[in-house]
């Protein structure tokens, strides 16, 4: 099992953009949307993913993920997904850490939020000064719920 260790963040503002990649379009579908459990398929280009979340706590989950066809992913996305999204992603290096920006669309725009990865739940990490108010707590900037509850609609 591998766990995902990751801190959410707003932006103050574009300071990032400076040092950013460029971006990777992202579409997102979920299977569920629970607080204890999460199935999402991610298509990245011609490349796709089937990835189950479990929640351990609000920085941590268990996570298992699955290259899948591209193709099944577009069938499952278009007839067993009600909830969907789509993002652009950029990835920021910063005090050898990586910081992934998700600036997204649709009736989720114009939210814009930075994640880490982290080794463990105490790791201590830079924060760059366009990094904003913490948000990994609040379970309303979750991809998942955002899905269901866009962010047009709060």
């Amino acid at each position: 099992m591998t766990i995902e260790i990751e801190r959410r963040f707003l932006l103050k503002n574009d300071g990032w953009r400076q040092t950013a990649s460029a971006p990777q379009r992202l579409q997102q579908g979920y299977l569920s949307v629970e607080k204890e459990r999460t199935i999402r398929v991610r298509i990245i280009d011609d490349k796709a993913w089937l990835t189950l979340k479990g929640y351990i706590s609000d920085v941590s989950r268990s996570e298992f993920e699955y290259e899948i066809p591209a193709a099944h992913a577009r069938i499952m996305m278009d007839t067993m997904c009600p909830f969907k999204m789509e993002k652009n992603r950029y990835r920021v290096d910063f005090g050898g850490f990586v910081f992934e920006i998700d600036e997204y669309f649709g009736d989720n725009a114009p939210l814009m939020v930075a994640e880490i990865e982290l080794p463990a739940e105490d790791t201590e990490f830079p924060r760059p000064d366009w990094l904003g108010e913490e948000i990994t707590a609040d379970g309303k900037f979750t991809n998942a719920y955002l899905s269901k509850h866009p962010y047009s609609t709060w």
